[in-house]
């Protein structure tokens, strides 16, 4: 015989369940425009809080994309986003090698992280200034930046 104690546990159980808010997954969509060409595509990269920001290899990133260039600017959409801190890095990848290609220190081709205008030795991407939180749905402008 169920006591009624277990009864009013799992009523006031499935109660107060009832009143917890649930924190859905968002989407995040990141433009980037004025690119100097049409060739290639645009990869684009999201970083959780704690990963290795920047990421020389392109390889530590929590969500990757690439976008179709048209009319010199880029789309991505990344879903399923759980709420917290991220960071983003666009690369022009001209020659589609899905690599950053460098010269001797500075890169070939474009790149870009959100929350920066212009990079350089004294403004240095770091996750700190390029994040940004998501707890909705989200779209960002990230400013392409082209080194040679």
């Amino acid at each position: 015989m169920i006591s009624a104690y277990f009864i009013l546990t799992l009523f006031l159980t499935s109660l107060l369940e009832s009143f917890v808010p649930v924190v859905a997954d968002s989407s995040l969509k990141v433009e980037v425009s004025n690119l100097r060409n049409d060739k290639g595509d645009v990869i684009f990269l999201l970083y959780k809080e704690g990963a290795s920001f920047p990421d020389k290899e392109l390889r530590n990133s929590f969500k990757k994309e690439t976008g179709v260039i048209k009319n010199d600017s880029a789309i991505a959409f990344f879903s399923n986003i759980p709420p917290g801190v991220y960071a983003v890095t666009v690369v022009h990848d001209e020659n589609d090698d899905q690599i950053l290609n460098r010269g001797l220190l500075l890169p070939k081709e474009g790149i870009g992280f959100s929350n920066y205008q212009s990079i350089g030795l004294t403004n240095r991407p770091q996750f700190s200034k390029a994040s940004f939180r998501i707890s909705k749905d989200t779209c960002i402008h990230v400013k392409m930046i082209y080194m040679k």
